[in-house]
C-alpha cells in the first residue's frame, strides 16, 4: 500500500460480501426473556386440544356402536324411563290392575341378510305383525325399527327360536286387568308412554288409572296399592244382573251406581256397554271417538231423568214446613200454565197426601208442591243438593258430567223439573240425591276412595225429621206403589220410578215411543245402607199383550234382582218378614213422631 493508498479514505464493503463475511456481520440482537416458553406453550395447547376432540369423537364412536338402540321418538334415555306403576285393588284388596314383565321385539335392519325372509318368517310366527310393512322398514336400512311389542313369552320364544341375525329382544312392563271387564269404565285402561328398548313408561287413559296417574306412578308408595272402595263380587253380580236386562228388554244400554248410603263411597258402577281394557281401543284410532263402549254413561252422561225426580220436591215442600204428612193436596184438575197444560197420565183420586202422590207419581200433585215451596226455593235446594255442578267424583270423567240447567230459572221450569223435565244430570248426581234424602239429611260426595267417613252438619241439606219422612214415603212406593216390582224380601227396599221420554231425533218435542227408564232407590230402609240407580235406554217389556216401557215393569224389576243378588255379598242380613201389613204406613207413623 502507498503512502497515496494510507490517506485514501476506505470504501464500504459490498453488502453481499458483509452478508458472506462471518466477521463484517453483526450479532442478532438477544431474544426477549420468556418468548420461546410461551411459543412452546401454545403449541402444547393446540395439541391438547386436538387430542381431547380426536379423543372424543372415538368414544362416543364407540358408545354408538355397544349400546343397544332406543325408538327414534324417545328423547330420554331408556335408563330415565320410569316404567314402575302400584297395582289397583277392590275395597278387600283382590286385584283389579297390575304390571306383568314382557317383551318387546325389535331389530337392526342393517344386519338383516335377507330383509323379505325375515319379514315372512316374523309375520308367520307374531300375530298381528303385516308382513309387507315389517318388510318395508327392513329394506330402508335404517338403524332401527320395531317388530312388535309387548309380546307374551311364548311369541317372545317362537321369535327367538328362528335365529334370525339382527332380532333382538329387550324387556318391558304390561298393565293388565285380571276381572276383564268388570270395572271397566272405573279402571279406564292404560297405554305405553315414552318406551325405549330396556323398558316403556305406562300412563293412564281414562277412569281411575288417569285420575291418579301421578300417584300410581310415585316411586315413594313403595310398592303398596292404590286400594278402591269397589267391591268386586258386587261390581260382578251388578253387571249380570245388567247385561241380563239389556238383553231382555231389548235397552239400547244399561247402567247403575251402588253407594253407600253414609259415606258416598262407590261400592260398584257399571255401565253397558262396555269394553274390556286389556285390549282397549287406540286412542290415535278416530273412530274411538265415537265408541260408545268407551263412555261411562253414569259418570259423564247427563240426562233428564223424569220422575224419580218427584221425591226431591217433596222433601222440599217438607222441610219448609208448606205441606205435612197428612196435608191434603188437589189431584184433581189439570194446572194450566201459560199455553201449557198438565196433567197425569192415569185418573187420580181427587185429593192425595205427599205419600200417596209420589206412590202413585203424579206429576198434577208434584206440581202443586213445587208451587207451594217457590222457585227460589226450588232452586236453592237443588243447588244444595249438588244438581248445579259436577259431582266432584274422583273419576278422569267427572268433569264432564256437568249438569245442564235453565239459563232463565222461571216458574216454568220449577214446574217442569219437578216431574223430571227441564234439568239434565248424571246418575252420579242421584245417587249422592237419593243418599241424602234417606241418610239422615247430610248431602255425600260419590267417591272410589274406601274408608271415607260420613260428611257433617256442613253438609245438612234436610233435617232428620225430613229424612225419616222421606224413608216412609220412598217405602210406601215400593210396598204398594209403582216399584212394587223392586221389592226384594227381607230387604226393605225403598225408591221411585222415572219413565222419562227422550228428545225426538228431530230435536223437536219428545218422542214417547223411546224412553230413558230409571229405579232410584235405596235399603234397607230401617237404616239405609246403600243406595241403588238403574237406569236403562230404551226397554220395552214384550213379556205382556201390549209393549211397555214405563220403568215399573223395566228397570223396577231389574233393581230387585239386582238387590235380590248384591245384599247377600254385601253382608247385609235378612229381616224376618213384617207382621203389619201395610209397613209403609207403620214407618209413616214413626216418621211423624
Amino acid at each position: 500500500m502507498t503512502a497515496r493508498d494510507a490517506h485514501r479514505p476506505a470504501m464500504p464493503e459490498p453488502p453481499l460480501a458483509a452478508l458472506l463475511s462471518g466477521a463484517a456481520r453483526a450479532a442478532p440482537p438477544p431474544p426477549k426473556p420468556g418468548a420461546a416458553q410461551r411459543a412452546a406453550w401454545r403449541l402444547t395447547l393446540v395439541g391438547a386440544a386436538f387430542a381431547f376432540g380426536f379423543a372424543a369423537v372415538a368414544v362416543r364412536m364407540a358408545a354408538l356402536t355397544l349400546s343397544e338402540p332406543a325408538e327414534p321418538r324417545v328423547a330420554a334415555g331408556d335408563a330415565e324411563i320410569h316404567v314402575a306403576r302400584a297395582e289397583i285393588t277392590d275395597r278387600a284388596g283382590r286385584p283389579l290392575a297390575m304390571n306383568l314383565p314382557a317383551a318387546s321385539i325389535y331389530a337392526h335392519p342393517a344386519e338383516i341378510d335377507d330383509p323379505a325372509r325375515a319379514a315372512r318368517m316374523l309375520a308367520e310366527t307374531l300375530s298381528g305383525v303385516d308382513e309387507a310393512r315389517l318388510r318395508a322398514r327392513f329394506e330402508r336400512g335404517r338403524g332401527f325399527a320395531w317388530v312388535k311389542r309387548p309380546v307374551s313369552p311364548a311369541e317372545q320364544q317362537a321369535a327367538h327360536d328362528l335365529g334370525l341375525p339382527g332380532v333382538y329382544f329387550g324387556a318391558r312392563d304390561v298393565r293388565v286387568y285380571p276381572a276383564g271387564r268388570m270395572a271397566a269404565h272405573v279402571l279406564g285402561g292404560a297405554r305405553a308412554g315414552e318406551e325405549g328398548v330396556r323398558g316403556a313408561e305406562i300412563i293412564g287413559l281414562a277412569g281411575v288409572e288417569r285420575q291418579a296417574d301421578e300417584a300410581l306412578r310415585d316411586p315413594a308408595r313403595n310398592g303398596a296399592p292404590l286400594r278402591l272402595s269397589i267391591d268386586l263380587p258386587a261390581q260382578a253380580a251388578l253387571t249380570e244382573v245388567l247385561e241380563e236386562a239389556k238383553t231382555r228388554f231389548g235397552a239400547r244400554g244399561a247402567w247403575a251406581t251402588l253407594m253407600d248410603a253414609r259415606t258416598g263411597a262407590i261400592a260398584a258402577m257399571v255401565s253397558l256397554p262396555d269394553f274390556d281394557p286389556n285390549r282397549r281401543p287406540d286412542p290415535a284410532d278416530p273412530r274411538v271417538a265415537a265408541d260408545a263402549r268407551l263412555r261411562n254413561r253414569a259418570v259423564e252422561g247427563v240426562y233428564e231423568f223424569g220422575s224419580v225426580f218427584k221425591p226431591f220436591f217433596a222433601a222440599l215442600a217438607l222441610e219448609r214446613g208448606v205441606i205435612g204428612m197428612d196435608t191434603l193436596i188437589d189431584t184433581k184438575e189439570a194446572i194450566v200454565w201459560g199455553r201449557s197444560v198438565f196433567r197425569d197420565h192415569y185418573r187420580m183420586p181427587p185429593q192425595m197426601t205427599v205419600a200417596q202422590i209420589i206412590a202413585k207419581s203424579s206429576n198434577v200433585g208434584t206440581v202443586r208442591m213445587a208451587l207451594m215451596a217457590g222457585t227460589p226455593a226450588a232452586q236453592d235446594f237443588l243447588r244444595k243438593l249438588g244438581m248445579m255442578a259436577p259431582t266432584g267424583i274422583d273419576l278422569a270423567e267427572g268433569r264432564l258430567g256437568k249438569p245442564l240447567a235453565p239459563q232463565r230459572w222461571s216458574d216454568l221450569s220449577t214446574i217442569t223439573i219437578s216431574f223430571g223435565y227441564g234439568l239434565s244430570v248424571s246418575q252420579a248426581h242421584m245417587a249422592a240425591g237419593y243418599a241424602a234424602l234417606v241418610n239422615g239429611g247430610l248431602l255425600v260426595t260419590p267417591t272410589l276412595t274406601p274408608g271415607a267417613g260420613p260428611p257433617g252438619e256442613a253438609a245438612r241439606v234436610i233435617s232428620p225429621r225430613t229424612s225419616a219422612q222421606m224413608r216412609a214415603i220412598l217405602r210406601g212406593v215400593v210396598a204398594g206403589g209403582t216399584g212394587r216390582s223392586a221389592e226384594a224380601p227381607g230387604y226393605l227396599v225403598g225408591g221411585k220410578t222415572g219413565t222419562a221420554n227422550k228428545l225426538s231425533r228431530t230435536g223437536r218435542g219428545y218422542d214417547e215411543t223411546r224412553t230413558l227408564a230409571s229405579f232410584a232407590g235405596a235399603f234397607p230402609m230401617s237404616d239405609p245402607r246403600y243406595v241403588l240407580i238403574v237406569t236403562l235406554d230404551e226397554p220395552t217389556d214384550r213379556s205382556g199383550p201390549k209393549p211397555r216401557r214405563t220403568a215399573g215393569a223395566t228397570a223396577a224389576p231389574t233393581a230387585g234382582a239386582a238387590i235380590r243378588r248384591l245384599a247377600p255379598i254385601l253382608g247385609l242380613r235378612p229381616a224376618l218378614p213384617e207382621p203389619d201389613p201395610q209397613p209403609a204406613a207403620a214407618l209413616a207413623v214413626a216418621a211423624r213422631g
